[in-house]
């Protein structure tokens, strides 16, 4: 599918000129059942200690457990045929003051056996994860992002943004967040969503949102590329890199959906950081940059904050 294919080479040429030194190495695989893909995975760069970028185009009978997650229409006897074409992209930066960032594109359709289609619907969204608390680069992300969904539809954003907030959280920490959010959706139908938007202009809005990162991101990075940090800050982002674990592992429905059908595990798991550690119960001192990080992570309108 050349919509995939496009966001999938634009986001690698734009980190690896981010990181001006590693390039992408590329695996190609193929899944028993139907399909398969690319992994594109960049490591001990000079920015990014590890970017992992996927991208896949699946089709198969779908597992019970499997079908139960996805919540399409039709999906519930666990019988049905599907197509998924998407990209995702996570990247683990070196240094702790530039955010770990997130991004996920994808299409679905589900037919039945004699090849009706019964659903057909886009998913995905950006998140920003920092480690240091820097309030201003949570902001100017918002604040791209709310621009790019403006451009395509009005209630886009507001509708989005909290959505973001509300799944990436990690239920057995107290719903603590992830990161600072951005967007997410899911069930995005053709002609049936609030907006009515049909499918080319949909494909349009998740292929904006597939390329959202040279304007929501980039700026970020050569903002704080050159900024020192120490060994706190590093030992700060392993901490924080344990949480960004446990959530893609227990909660995340990527992961749950390619190890459920099946996909190269190898590439399902690459949004995984070559290091992270867990700390017993941590107590930060008010005022620490630890505190402030933890304060930084509730939900706002950081779209609304000075940038």
């Amino acid at each position: 599918m050349a919509w995939a294919e496009g966001i999938h080479d634009f986001l690698c040429a734009l980190f690896e000129r981010l990181d001006g030194h590693a390039t992408f190495r590329e695996d190609r695989w193929d899944r028993e059942g139907g399909g398969g893909g690319f992994a594109r995975v960049m490591t001990d760069g000079a920015l990014f200690e590890k970017a992992g970028l996927n991208r896949s185009i699946v089709m198969g009978t779908l597992p019970a457990q499997a079908a139960e997650r996805l919540g399409g229409r039709g999906a519930a006897a666990g019988s049905t045929d599907f197509f998924a074409a998407g990209v995702s992209l996570v990247v683990h930066p070196r240094s702790p003051r530039v955010p770990t960032v997130h991004l996920n594109v994808r299409y679905f359709e589900l037919t039945d056996a004699a090849g009706n289609r019964m659903d057909h619907w886009f998913g995905g969204g950006t998140d920003l994860t920092p480690t240091y608390p820097h309030e201003a680069d949570a902001a100017h992300f918002h604040r791209a992002l709310k621009s790019i969904c403006d451009a395509h539809d009005a209630s886009f954003f507001a509708r989005f943004k909290p959505w973001c907030d509300e799944y990436f959280t990690i239920p057995h920490r107290n719903r603590e967040a992830r990161g600072v959010g951005g967007i997410f959706f899911d069930h995005l139908r053709p002609d049936e969503d609030q907006s009515k938007l049909g499918l080319d202009a949909l494909f349009a809005f998740t292929a904006a949102v597939g390329q959202s990162l040279a304007t929501a991101y980039a700026p970020i990075v050569e903002r704080r590329k050159s900024e020192p940090s120490d060994e706190r800050e590093r030992h700060l982002q392993l901490w924080r890199r344990g949480r960004y674990v446990e959530f893609n592992l227990v909660y995340d429905r990527g992961t749950h959906f390619g190890l459920h059908t099946n996909a190269r595990v190898e590439s399902v798991l690459m949004s995984l950081p070559p290091l992270a550690a867990w700390e017993y119960s941590p107590v930060w001192e008010p005022g620490s940059i630890e505190a402030r990080l933890v304060e930084m992570l509730k939900p706002r309108d950081w779209a609304q904050q000075p940038a």
